[in-house]
């Protein structure tokens, strides 16, 4: 099955007054979701660059063509945590200092991982993002049916271009990496090495921001039960997709074997509602957001 991802240049309108609080199950739930979006600047650019490393190797127009389209929805996504993050920082949690600190682990890692292991963990964790965005588009009471409007759109648009894309790192892998034992196991690892990596990061993440929320004191007990519940309770994200997490071990395993395909037909519709929001976004935090990466662009060292 191949599905071609679309680059569609989508701005959520979000209120930055809702950002600590804009999920209804309370402000821990909103933090879970907070959390990840601090990962998605650094993580998308890992993903961006460990498919760019092989682009040259693939010839297949077809992919090559999803490739370009699966960096460019990255680069959106990107472009919009930043001004999430950035709403999260002027609220007074660290979103920018767990972000910077992100930035480090992972360059660091995919120095010393080197391109195929770089290129295995980004499957992985592109898989984790699958089995989210499935549960994000199949129930609503992942992101909360009374939830903020744009903040609910937000994790929506991400959701369908995840899902959209879900197959494109995986493709590329399966066209410039002989399949023996040997790359079998290293595909394999790479899931294992991004499980232990990914957990610990977004549960202290999340610790870090709910502790920097005062309007979440006296609250921990039945918030932390809220995002329990969510993961792991009977409807939970994770209790429901075991067993397509554990697919990905198989030696035949590939993306779209889980089809959802059905929900690229709504993609279209949404993203037409989510224009008719309008978006004004607050110039603040764009120019905040721009002077920031344009610091971190004079910083990048410069190629020899």
């Amino acid at each position: 099955m191949k599905v071609i991802p679309v680059r569609r240049d989508v701005k959520i309108n979000l209120d930055e007054s809702r950002i600590n609080n804009w999920h209804e199950a309370g402000e821990h739930v909103t933090h879970f979701f907070n959390a990840l979006s601090v990962l998605f600047p650094a993580g998308e650019r890992l993903f961006m660059d460990s498919v760019r490393a092989y682009k040259d190797q693939v010839t297949d127009p077809e992919l090559k063509q999803a490739i370009t389209a699966f960096i460019g929805q990255e680069a959106l996504h990107s472009r919009e945590h930043e001004e999430y993050n950035e709403m999260m920082d002027r609220s007074g949690v660290p979103a920018l200092k767990l972000d910077k600190m992100l930035w480090k682990l992972l360059g660091g890692l995919q120095k010393g991982l080197g391109k195929k292991l770089s290129l295995a963990g980004t499957i992985a964790l592109e898989h984790y993002t699958a089995i989210m965005a499935d549960a994000v588009l199949k129930d609503p009471k992942v992101t909360g049916e009374k939830s903020d409007e744009g903040f609910k759109q937000m994790w929506q648009w991400h959701a369908y271009e995840e899902t959209e894309h879900k197959a494109v790192a995986y493709d590329v892998w399966n066209t410039v990496v002989p399949d023996n034992v040997y790359n079998r196991f290293i595909r394999r690892f790479g899931m294992v090495l991004a499980t232990v990596i990914f957990w610990p990061v977004i549960m202290y993440f999340h610790a870090r921001l709910v502790f920097a929320d005062p309007n979440t004191k006296g609250k921990h007990l039945q918030g932390y039960k809220a995002v329990a519940k969510m993961l792991l309770g009977k409807e939970g994200i994770f209790r429901n997709a075991m067993s397509d997490f554990f697919d990905y071990f198989r030696a035949d395993f590939h993306p779209w074997d889980h089809d959802n395909s059905h929900f690229m037909k709504e993609i279209d519709v949404f993203v037409e509602k989510v224009n008719q929001a309008m978006r004004n976004p607050n110039p603040e935090v764009k120019k905040a957001v721009r002077a920031r990466m344009s610091k971190a662009v004079t910083k990048a060292p410069v190629a020899a």
